[in-house]
């Protein structure tokens, strides 16, 4: 009988590839054009980070900006390699000013704002905009026979859940229509079933990867979930003031939200039983949004990207 292995490894899907995290390596493997794979390995940090970084709830938060940097790079190699067609177009006089202004340090300064941009939408998106609207909706209540119901923090708190959740699980269907984002999560799939099989002590074969399922507890779309939720509850026993102090209260309360989702999500990859295997439950479902079954072709990148960063003691990636 196989010993179930739970590992630290994680992943993400990139264009035509997937890259894998483990804890001594990170691997980008894409497909390209002319049906190669291409592995890009790299030393990480992860396992001599100062003891205070490793400390519960700063992890997650490390974790979380550790792994927006780490994404974008991954997505910038793999970019690399899709097939475009090629226009004829004169630089710009802004392009020239990038080159002359940053040099060889060009794409640093893409990645890091691309991810500074990114958590300004998401902030926006999905923490500011429900907290704006639900003010608005205890406006127009107030000028209703419901004026008393609806200036409580109970309708505050409610409002406020329902209408995040209902943004979050509107964003999430809405992405996972585009042709082009259906491929990525094809690779998505693909990331973790061959996770999954080397869990359970198969040979990461295409045939050994293909039986496993493609829904994973330890999955970001989980995370996300975990956020959203727990976002809700503690948003819920901040006190009711006025827009501006709830805004400037929400984005102060940030790092504990990622910090303290980080701890439920690596609870739940420890331990799949009981409540806590309930309380994934709601991310494995999201995660038919999320994951696509990949072809075999998806399946040998997402081994390619595994076999590349798993370490030679196995109790080094223990989860």
């Amino acid at each position: 009988m196989k010993k179930e292995h739970i590992t630290s490894i994680g992943g993400q899907a990139i264009l035509e590839g997937v890259m894998m995290r483990g804890p001594f390596k990170t691997a980008m493997s894409v497909r390209k054009p002319d049906g190669e794979i291409e592995t890009k390995v790299d030393e990480n940090g992860t396992k001599t980070r100062a003891k205070f970084f490793r400390l519960p709830i700063v992890r997650g938060c490390v974790n979380f900006v550790d792994s927006l940097v780490i994404g974008m790079k991954a997505l910038m190699f793999s970019a690399e390699f899709i097939d475009l067609e090629e226009e004829e177009e004169s630089e710009s006089k802004f392009d020239r000013w990038l080159e002359e202004k940053f040099g060889d340090k060009i794409k640093d300064v893409v990645i890091y704002f691309s991810i500074f941009l990114s958590i300004i939408l998401s902030v926006g998106l999905f923490i500011l905009l429900p907290t704006v609207v639900t003010r608005g909706l205890e406006w127009l209540f107030a000028m209703t026979p419901l004026a008393g119901m609806a200036g409580t923090k109970v309708f505050t708190s409610v409002c406020e859940g329902i209408v995040r959740m209902v943004i979050f699980l509107g964003y999430m269907a809405l992405v996972s229509q585009m042709s082009d984002i259906k491929r990525v999560f094809e690779y998505h799939g693909a990331e973790h079933k061959t996770i999954a099989c080397y869990e359970n002590g198969d040979e990461l074969t295409v045939e050994n990867v293909r039986k496993y399922t493609r829904f994973h507890p330890r999955c970001g779309t989980n995370f996300l979930l975990f956020v959203m939720i727990i976002s809700i509850i503690l948003f819920s026993v901040l006190p009711r003031t006025g827009i501006f102090l709830r805004l400037l209260m929400r984005l102060a309360l940030l790092p504990v939200v990622a910090g303290l989702s980080y701890e439920v999500i690596k609870l739940a990859g420890r331990h799949q039983k009981g409540c806590v295997k309930a309380m994934t439950k709601p991310g494995l479902w999201l995660q038919r949004l999320t994951t696509r079954e990949p072809d075999d072709t998806q399946i040998e990148v997402a081994i390619a990207s595994m076999n590349a960063v798993i370490p030679e003691n196995s109790e080094d990636d223990k989860w």
